[in-house]
């Protein structure tokens, strides 16, 4: 990879790694336990604690993806990113754009 494509997927990841700590900072606020002693009804409560587990399933699919965009950018400098961990073809630029903790190209992104 060029070092000017390095410096463009770099920023994007970068962006992405600060857009995501933002939504990380906000799912820990709202993950947190429910007091039995809380005003809720019953029917509110059970609500909220519903709620909570959405919320906890996004805070850990956050954090997984926030690991995957950190070892990305460590790859980038290794220069392993943009190539396919299973047949070692480039993996397509939009595909980086749109998903760029990806590593798989488009032929194995289901394996």
């Amino acid at each position: 990879m060029y070092d000017k494509s390095k410096n463009y997927y770099s920023q994007i990841i970068k962006s992405e790694i600060e857009e995501l700590s933002s939504d990380i900072s906000e799912l820990e606020q709202i993950t947190k336990p429910i007091p039995l002693d809380s005003a809720y009804g019953r029917i509110s409560r059970m609500d909220a604690i519903n709620q909570k587990s959405r919320n906890e399933a996004l805070l850990s699919d956050a954090r997984v993806r926030m690991q995957n965009l950190k070892r990305v950018l460590v790859n980038i400098e290794g220069g392993e990113y943009g190539v396919c961990s299973v047949c070692g073809n480039e993996i397509s630029k939009e595909r980086l754009e749109f998903v760029p903790e990806t590593d798989r190209c488009n032929l194995h992104t289901n394996q």
